[in-house]
C-alpha cells in the first residue's frame, strides 16, 4: 500500500512539474528566435545547438532546485513568501504572454555570425530557464521539505524527472522550429503564446492564493 501511494505521488509530481514548466518556458514562442538565428546553419549544427540550449537549462534549473532550499534558509525567506513571490513572478510573465506589447528596436530576424554559439544565451537563459522557470523550481525547493518531510528525495527525483521530460519536448520542438514556423504562421504562434500565457496566469494565481493560505495558517497557529 505504501509503495503504491509513492508511486502515485511520484506520478502526479511528474506531471505537476510539466504542467507547471511547459506554459512558462512555452517552447512555440522561442521557436521562431531559434528558427532565426539558425537560418544560416548546417542541420546537423543547428540540431547540435537545440540539444545544448535545453541541456544548460536543464542545468540551470537543477542547480537552482538543488540549492534552492539553502538561498531561502540563508535568507531567512519563508515558504509562503516564496509561493506569493513565485506566483506574482509567473502571473506577471502570462499577462505579457496574453496581451503582448510590440518591442522597438529588437530584430529576432536581424543576422547573426554562424560560429556564434547561441545554445546558452538567448536560448536556453533566458528563453527557456527563464525567471519564470526559475521561480517554478524555487518555489518547489520551498515547498517540498516541509509538505513532504519523509519522502521529500522522492519528490525531488519526481521534479527533476518532470524538468527533463520538459526539456525533452522543447528539444523537439526547437529541432522541429523551422516546420513549425512555416506551419502555423505568425497568427498560429500568436495563439499559441496566448493560450500558454492564460495556462501560465492560471498557475501564478494557484502559487499565489496557497501562500496566502499557508501564510494566514501559520498566523492562525
Amino acid at each position: 500500500m505504501a509503495r503504491s501511494r509513492l508511486i502515485e505521488t511520484f506520478a502526479e509530481t511528474v506531471a505537476l512539474t510539466v504542467g507547471a514548466l511547459a506554459p512558462i518556458m512555452n517552447p512555440f514562442s522561442t521557436a521562431p528566435l531559434f528558427a532565426s538565428l539558425t537560418a544560416g546553419m548546417e542541420r546537423k549544427r543547428r540540431n547540435r545547438q537545440a540539444l545544448l540550449s535545453c541541456v544548460y537549462a536543464f542545468a540551470i534549473l537543477a542547480v537552482f532546485l538543488l540549492l534552492g532550499s539553502a538561498v531561502i534558509d540563508f535568507f531567512g525567506i519563508s515558504v509562503p513568501g516564496v509561493r506569493v513571490a513565485g506566483g506574482l513572478i509567473i502571473s506577471t510573465i502570462g499577462f505579457r504572454m496574453l496581451f503582448p506589447q510590440p518591442q522597438p528596436g529588437t530584430d529576432p530576424g536581424a543576422p547573426v555570425p554562424q560560429d556564434v554559439d547561441i545554445a546558452f544565451s538567448p536560448i536556453a537563459m533566458p528563453s527557456l530557464a527563464g525567471p519564470g522557470s526559475i521561480s517554478v523550481v524555487l518555489t518547489a525547493a520551498g515547498y517540498i521539505r516541509s509538505i513532504h518531510p519523509t519522502d521529500w528525495r522522492l519528490i525531488y527525483l519526481a521534479v527533476i524527472v518532470g524538468m527533463a521530460a520538459t526539456l525533452v519536448f522543447s528539444y523537439l520542438v526547437l529541432r522541429a522550429a523551422g516546420a513549425m514556423v512555416r506551419f502555423l504562421g505568425p497568427a498560429g504562434l500568436d495563439a499559441t503564446t496566448r493560450i500558454f500565457g492564460f495556462l501560465l496566469i492560471c498557475v501564478g494565481m494557484q502559487f499565489l492564493l496557497a501562500g496566502i493560505s499557508d501564510f494566514y495558517g501559520l498566523q492562525a497557529g
